[in-house]
């Protein structure tokens, strides 16, 4: 039987130590702790650990949320990819982030581990986990593409060489914009229900959502120190408050985590945290040939085996 405690106490670490890992970055700017706490309702009722940075140095804003709630019925964007669980109750474990730095340079990160359990009336419970990360640059680098899928890799390898390619192509085929036909950025790992069909017992499922969780802030940190003080201006500001806009899209359209909070009366504020604070949109708009901005959709936005292409398949 998987044993919920002990994800749970393993989530609150995770998210105690990336808040420290990106408080690290900044002089004055600290994340505040909102905790919130559903009333017991027949619909849906838990807790959660929201840890907000916002109008920081390096970070314009940072959210990551811990939760944990139970409800009687299973929404629709759950039961869309798993419909044997439709009218299941469910128990829901995970922490969310995504962290959107104020340089242009610097590229947005998502990432999020999480464990689920569903169950019908006369049947066994189901359970499993699910996770990844991956980056959305504004200005792409392909050293920080590469070190990017070095530590993915790294963090599937010790469960089997099959993972991270699997993942890899998930990832690249979940956050695929399709009303743009793109990409929405140079991808990492997804991965769902790893577990459910019984095939792998809590401990090696446990273990590989924790060396997700765990290869995060080395993924990521190392790209934001190098990055953080490049100089711009208020071109590079304009493409990247114009690409956030894909990020938004993407969230509210396809994002089966935005979907099933608010479909399952989550809590809105805590949902739509991971929204940029500052975001524009242009009708029709093209970068001019050979431009940087132009780069980023010739060379960053495509799938691509980032590790092969450079010598480390």
């Amino acid at each position: 039987m998987p044993d919920i405690q002990r994800v749970r106490d393993y989530l609150i670490d995770l998210q105690d130590r990336i808040v420290s890992g990106l408080e690290a970055f900044e002089s004055t700017a600290r994340f505040l702790q909102d905790d919130w706490q559903r009333p017991e309702t027949e619909a849906l009722n838990g807790m959660g650990r929201g840890r907000v940075l916002e109008g920081g140095e390096v970070f314009e804003r940072a959210g990551i949320n811990f939760s944990h709630v139970t409800g009687q019925k299973l929404p629709p964007s759950a039961t869309a990819h798993r419909p044997d669980l439709a009218g299941g109750s469910f128990e829901a474990l995970g922490v969310s982030l995504v962290i959107h730095p104020r340089n242009p340079y610097a590229p947005t990160s998502h990432a999020n581990v999480r464990f689920f359990q569903a169950q019908k009336p006369g049947v066994e419970p189901v359970w499993w986990f699910g996770g990844g990360f991956d980056l959305t640059p504004y200005y792409g680098f392909t050293e920080d593409a590469v070190h990017w899928h070095e530590q993915s890799r790294a963090a599937c390898t010790p469960f089997g060489d099959e993972l991270y390619p699997r993942f890899k192509q998930w990832c690249d085929e979940y956050f695929w914009l399709k009303h743009r036909n793109e990409p929405r950025g140079v991808g990492g790992l997804f991965f769902d229900d790893y577990g459910a069909d019984g095939q792998i017992d809590f401990e090696q499922a446990f273990g590989l959502m924790r060396s997700v969780g765990d290869h995060y802030l080395p993924a990521y940190t190392p790209i934001v120190a190098k990055r953080k003080d490049t100089p711009y201006g208020e071109r590079e500001r304009d493409f990247q408050l114009y690409r956030r806009g894909r990020y938004v899209e993407f969230n509210l359209v396809y994002d089966r985590g935005t979907l099933f909070g608010l479909q399952s009366g989550g809590r809105t504020e805590s949902i739509l945290m991971s929204m940029p604070p500052e975001v524009r949109w242009r009708y029709d708009w093209t970068p001019a040939p050979d431009s940087l901005e132009a780069e980023l959709y010739r060379e960053f936005l495509r799938p691509r085996d980032w590790l092969a292409e450079h010598g480390q398949s």
